[in-house]
């Protein structure tokens, strides 16, 4: 069986040991070792990367208590240099470390036990046995955890027996039933946990919380520590200096030029739709004022108007008339047919049994039907078509 170093270490990254075995699966080739500091998937935490021999190791998983190790190649020797990728295990232990913390204080603060915990490539997150939980108890949390850090309590982790572990007040029991490994975060709590932990909450370094959801009747938390919540800052500050610059104005005022933007730009949309009202009715007016005095549909076509402005257009003209209205526009490749109720036939069933032969999509009402092309040439297409059938 392989001799686990990242129980004894979770800061040993480089060692030489001796290839035990190998395995040719169907998603590739595995090996073991005499001696791994690779930690395989588990508790929510992903394994280590890094190279045996030279192959990079590709996966990591834990069968039957032994570990195996997926790898590129299989190593030219039997004695083999291993190296752990140093920065993604030193994230990996910031962020289940500072889960820990978290978890922790969440429980003493509001009673609330944790359900699950991810932890991604981006964002880590707990799920909270708690309903509700507001801004305030949110942004005391987050004080309470950070403090915790400050004081830098050491985190021991070793093994125990059954009876030993029976008087530990553990947060939560294992669900082992053997092999039973406390991680101590001094002075905080005790958990029963397999993982890789930093060895004092200082190296945690921050914990920033993100936000808070309802998930299913519970509270889910994300989260960042360490490295990845200097990079969230670092995202932050960049975002404000380049809305700050765009704004011409400082960060602490920059939510009040954006929601005076945001109303100016509903008084703006106001204005143009009434605009765009008004123009419809002059439009519909020229329209009806150019047709034959035998013409017995409405009809036109238009380059940039969007459906919604053909319904509009559409309504405007029946309103005025009793002859039917055919619209089609190139912006959206779409097309509107409307009356008024007099034209003695039903639009969305002439749609429905026009539109298959142009590969259109669409229906409606009597009075009113809309209906989507693939491209102009086959909107065009029907639109011909239409006229050919309502006129004849």
């Amino acid at each position: 069986m392989t001799r686990k170093l990242y129980y004894e270490s979770a800061y040993t990254t480089e060692w030489e040991t001796s290839v035990t075995g190998s395995e040719q699966r169907e998603d590739g080739l595995y090996v073991t070792l005499a001696e791994t500091a690779f930690y395989p998937h588990g508790g929510g935490q992903p394994c280590d990367l890094g190279e045996i021999g030279g192959a990079a190791v590709l996966d990591v998983i834990l069968e039957n208590d032994e570990v195996l190790h997926k790898v590129e190649a299989m190593p030219a020797s039997g004695t083999v240099q291993c190296n752990i990728d140093w920065e993604r295990r030193f994230d990996h232990m910031q962020q289940h470390s500072g889960q820990h913390l978290l978890s922790a204080v969440i429980r003493d603060m509001l009673d609330a036990p944790t359900l699950s915990f991810h932890l991604g490539t981006e964002i880590a997150t707990i799920d909270i046995g708690c309903a509700e939980l507001s801004a305030e108890q949110f942004q005391a949390v987050e004080a309470e955890v950070n403090r915790h850090i400050y004081v830098n309590h050491a985190i021991r982790s070793y093994f125990v027996s059954e009876e030993e572990m029976a008087r530990l007040p553990l947060a939560k029991q294992p669900k082992v039933t053997e092999n039973f490994r406390i991680v101590e975060t001094e002075d905080v709590e005790y958990n029963a946990c397999g993982g890789t932990h930093v060895s004092a909450t200082g190296a945690i370094g921050i914990i920033k919380l993100l936000r808070s959801d309802k998930q299913k009747g519970n509270i889910r938390i994300t989260f960042k520590c360490g490295g990845r919540a200097l990079c969230e800052f670092n995202d932050q500050s960049r975002i404000l200096g380049v809305l700050s610059a765009k704004y011409n104005t400082g960060k602490d005022e920059i939510i009040d030029r954006i929601e005076k933007g945001e109303q100016e730009q509903k008084r703006l949309e106001l204005e143009l739709a009434a605009l765009k009202d008004s123009n419809d009715g002059y439009l519909a007016q020229e329209l009806l004022a150019a047709l034959e005095p035998d013409s017995a549909l409405v009809s036109d076509i238009f380059e940039a108007k969007p459906l919604k402005e053909l319904q509009s257009l559409a309504a405007k003209l029946t309103a005025l008339t009793d002859l039917p209205v055919l619209l089609v526009s190139a912006a959206e490749n779409k097309a509107v047919l409307a009356h008024s109720g007099k034209a003695g036939f039903s639009c969305g069933a002439f749609f429905k049994a026009e539109l298959g032969a142009f590969q259109g999509k669409g229906g409606g009402s009597d009075k009113l039907a809309q209906a989507g092309f693939p491209s102009w040439e086959a909107a065009l297409g029907f639109y011909e078509q239409a006229k050919r059938a309502i006129v004849s």
